[in-house]
């Protein structure tokens, strides 16, 4: 006949086993819900920073689009200018100048020029103003007004 210490032994590790598993299975589902929870806070935070650098950075914002030099406004009388870079890169092109050149023309140097229509840079609300005066010279008159003028710094 088995010894009863042994069998007493192997039911307490038994049944000890079954509570045990009944806590570890509560904690792991408990565990669970709070990961979900977490990711499903953490996307919530995401769009709400978004959200707000949206609304920060939005149409609303005129000072901050003028000082990058998206749309423009002159003055009361004037229309609304826009800057793109590759209409400036044609109509430098259609003037037959370099970007030293046009940039003389607008009083900036080459390398400005050439970071605008690379789109690394934007023009201010005052050099759209000039670029949009550069819009009505034809060539022979851009040619006349270089001629007047040194040649730009190299």
């Amino acid at each position: 006949m088995p010894n009863i210490a042994t069998i007493l032994k192997a039911e307490i590790t038994r049944v000890s086993r079954k509570e045990v598993r009944a806590e570890v299975d509560a904690l792991r589902k408990s565990s669970s819900q709070h990961r979900t929870l977490l990711i499903a806070l953490r996307r919530q935070v995401e769009a709400l920073e978004k959200r707000m650098k949206r609304l920060h950075s939005g149409p609303a914002n005129t000072a901050s689009t003028a000082a990058r030099g998206g749309v423009v406004q002159l003055s009361d009388n004037e229309p609304r200018r826009r800057f793109s870079a590759s209409r400036l890169t044609a109509h430098r092109v259609k003037l037959g100048l370099s970007a030293a050149r046009y940039g003389s023309l607008v009083g900036l140097s080459g390398q400005t020029i050439f970071n605008w229509e690379q789109g690394r840079s934007r023009p201010n609300a005052d050099q759209v103003r000039k670029l949009a005066e550069l819009k009505s010279l034809s060539k022979s008159a851009a040619g006349k007004l270089l001629a007047g003028r040194e040649d730009p710094p190299a």
